[in-house]
């Protein structure tokens, strides 16, 4: 067995699965808070890695493509906080780290776990009934249907036609985006005969998401909703390629151009004001405002 245990949390792996357990350090994202511990069978792994630095290090697991609805529904967009599958290292533990890495890569040579793609998820994903607000509305999900009510922040052209109930045999689709820069993000169904390109603040199969603390829970509602969809993978022709294959890697946002970057700017002085009215928390600021940083 290996074990590591940091403030970020506690990794263990007995051969046959790891055990992901979330610290209570203030780092730690709501969403893992909110997910617990996570048991991750041997045959979902795909390798995981330590990545070391001067002051702290970081252990990242790798899934395989399609393993995990939290990863399908997700894109791989989960920020550092809350992305259940890295561990923060403190560097005088890099040498544990190291012989971490070496047992669970022992283990999947010996088993002969492939590392290519499933056609069919080998995680639960989370338990319901769960619900989440955040943005301009809340999802709750009890699992056999999707109720979707609005706020006063809703666009009158959303709310107008009241809360909107979808059944999981019309959904079609799911996903959640994080709100990047400028850019909104959003918790978005694609329900059968309905779909659309309309952004987000307007579609009513949609909740839009601004940015703020509670956003990755509605990549809950995303992921429970997932896991009961028909996997992607599972009529893909062999030899096809794999929708969401790249959804465990990671994404990048990338840097603001020369013409964005006034706009940015002043993205930054609308959320100081909406923090000197009140609108904003001095915790929302921070996380809205590191968001535009990114980017510049």
């Amino acid at each position: 067995m290996a074990e590591i245990i940091q403030r970020d949390g506690t990794w263990v792996f007995d051969g046959d699965a790891l055990r992901l357990t979330p610290g209570r350090d203030r780092n730690v994202g709501l969403l893992r808070r909110e997910l617990g511990e996570l048991a991750e069978p041997l045959g979902a792994l795909a390798g995981v890695s330590l990545e070391q630095g001067k002051k702290a290090g970081r252990l990242r697991l790798r899934l395989r493509d399609g393993a995990d609805p939290l990863l399908q529904a997700t894109g791989g967009k989960l920020g550092d906080p809350n992305d259940p599958y890295q561990l923060t290292v403190e560097a005088d533990r890099f040498g544990v780290a190291e012989y971490f890495v070496d047992e669970v890569r022992n283990a999947l040579l010996l088993d002969e776990v492939p590392a290519g793609p499933v056609d069919g998820y080998l995680l639960p994903g989370p338990a319901v009934p769960l619900a989440a607000s955040a943005g301009d509305g809340t999802a709750t999900f009890d699992g056999e249907s999707v109720r979707l009510e609005w706020n006063w922040k809703t666009e009158e052209a959303k709310s107008a036609g009241g809360a909107r109930t979808l059944a999981l045999g019309e959904i079609t689709a799911v996903e959640w985006h994080p709100a990047v820069g400028l850019e909104n993000g959003c918790l978005r169904f694609t329900v059968r005969g309905a779909e659309t390109k309309a952004p987000p603040k307007y579609d009513p199969n949609s909740v839009e998401l601004w940015g703020f603390k509670k956003d990755p829970l509605m990549a809950l509602v995303a992921a429970a909703v997932q896991a009961r969809l028909p996997h992607p993978a599972a009529s893909v022709p062999e030899g096809a390629a794999v929708p969401g294959a790249e959804a465990g890697r990671a994404a990048i946002p990338a840097p603001a151009s020369e013409a964005d970057h006034d706009a940015l700017l002043r993205r930054l002085r609308e959320l100081g004001e909406l923090r000197r009215e009140g609108v904003l928390t001095e915790e929302e600021f921070a996380l809205a405002k590191q968001a535009v940083l990114k980017r510049l």
